[in-house]
């Protein structure tokens, strides 16, 4: 069993992205990424594999505590530098601290600051008033009315507000960590914490001004907690409400989270090992779990979630047509839907390494996706031995979360949308790093197939998205 993540490996993914580089380059020349954009996939792709593959090893012989320590200092420390790094560098190509497409976080940074105003005068009826300005559905509320406490502690300061994020996405390693230990052993927990510590994603989130952070960090604590919960002798009661609690909070990021939590805590409640947890458990935490969704998730949020049901697919086909007739669009989008997205949906969204206006966010983090891309091979790979080994029965509840949100996501309008992977995407990692643990060599060559795959893909990726808008 393997206890780091193998020099091979990380060499040979890093050799695919230069050569996928190259040829993009070369082929689509007029449309060839710009240094600086290079430079960010560059040192996304290189420090992830690199690193990975040296801590995992110099790590390796450290105490557990230690290694928890290790892994937020340095997982915060990194964060902290990203933040200010960007905040400067935003300020340096755009004129204001925001990314590059800024559309949500400014209607975020103003409600956020209407809301500071909102307490600071001592308003007792915040929340009404707050709905009544906004106009907003309750599942688009929760990350406006954070960032109103959050500013009226900071005096609306954007940096404080991310090094938070900094702080949330920095405990999301550390229960990655913890949740994989539980379920796999020390060694791949340690794996699946470095994996999440390095993973460009969940670093350069932290510099931009959007809802992502916490809610990962809601998702990956609901795991965790329900996780410990459920594995322990005895109904752990603060475990209970932490898991209430910060499920209940995810209906007001994005209600399909919610109702995805919830479901999955209850199919894991049923198909879990009798000898993971017993039916007295089952049974009682299922009763409770239902009583606090009726009594507390009703009327909007309920309809919310029955709304989502039913538009599901049409709103999809709606949403690629929209893509694909827009200006800018890519006339190829209306040929996209569910049928594509499922099978690849533990691999999207795919690395933009060419250059189209308007795009530069998806550009600066092109490195990131192609390690998801890269990483999903193990992370298919250790699905497939747990399906086979019959060993899933002791790992339902993060196997149906990240199972099940990833469906709804290949059913939804934001199947290729990278922002809408993040939620699933410690859970992504945590796997793969039980597929790294489990590779034996008649398994490698595998990898060799999967990176050459990955490199035609990306490779006709970039031809989807210039020809698609008419520019070759």
């Amino acid at each position: 069993m393997l206890t780091y993540f193998p020099r091979i490996f990380a060499n040979k993914a890093i050799v695919y992205y230069f050569v996928l580089l190259a040829v993009v380059s070369v082929l689509f020349f007029q449309y060839a990424l710009p240094l600086w954009l290079i430079l960010f996939g560059v040192v996304e792709v290189v420090g992830f594999f690199l690193g990975v593959n040296y801590l995992t090893k110099a790590w390796a012989n450290v105490t557990p505590k230690t290694f928890e320590n290790r892994l937020f200092v340095v997982s915060f420390l990194i964060r902290c530098v990203y933040v200010v790094f960007s905040y400067l560098f935003y300020m340096e190509m755009t004129g204001t601290p925001f990314e590059f497409a800024a559309a949500d976080v400014g209607f975020y940074d103003h409600m956020g600051k209407y809301g500071h105003y909102l307490i600071s005068n001592g308003e007792f009826d915040f929340l009404n008033k707050f709905y009544a300005y906004a106009h907003m559905l309750y599942s688009d509320s929760g990350y406006p009315i954070y960032l109103s406490f959050v500013y009226w502690l900071s005096n609306d300061s954007l940096i404080f507000t991310r090094l938070l994020h900094a702080l949330w996405l920095s405990l999301t390693a550390v229960l990655v960590y913890k949740l994989a230990v539980r379920n796999f052993g020390e060694s791949v927990g340690r794996m699946a914490g470095v994996f999440c510590m390095l993973m460009p994603n969940l670093i350069y989130y932290c510099g931009l001004h959007l809802k992502e952070p916490i809610m990962v960090f809601l998702t990956v604590l609901f795991v965790e907690r329900a996780d410990y919960m459920i594995r322990g002798e005895k109904l752990d009661v603060p475990a209970l409400i932490a898991v209430l609690l910060s499920g209940a909070a995810t209906f007001f990021f994005r209600t399909a989270l919610g109702a995805v939590l919830f479901a999955s805590l209850c199919f894991a409640l049923v198909f879990s090992s009798s000898r993971i947890v017993g039916w007295g458990k089952k049974i009682m935490v299922s009763v409770l779990v239902l009583c606090v969704l009726g009594i507390g998730i009703g009327g909007q949020i309920a309809d919310e979630v029955s709304t989502m049901i039913e538009t599901g697919s049409s709103a999809q086909q709606g949403n690629m047509e929209w893509r694909s007739e827009r200006k800018g669009g890519n006339a190829f989008a209306k040929y996209a839907g569910a049928a594509i997205f499922a099978p690849l949906i533990f691999t999207i969204p795919f690395p933009t390494i060419v250059h189209i206006e308007d795009q530069e966010d998806q550009q600066m983090i092109n490195g990131g996706n192609y390690i998801k891309n890269i990483m999903s091979f193990f992370t298919i790979f250790s699905l497939f031995s747990l399906l086979f080994s019959g060993e899933w029965k002791k790992h339902v509840l993060p196997i149906a979360l990240m199972c099940s949100y990833l469906l709804v996501l290949s059913l939804s309008s934001f199947a290729h949308s990278e922002r809408f992977h993040l939620p699933a995407l410690p859970f992504v990692l945590l796997f793969a790093a039980y597929g790294v643990s489990i590779m034996q060599n008649n398994n490698k060559r595998w990898f060799n197939y999967w990176c050459f795959g990955t490199f035609v893909i990306g490779l006709a990726w970039s031809w989807f998205k210039l020809a698609g808008r008419g520019l070759i």
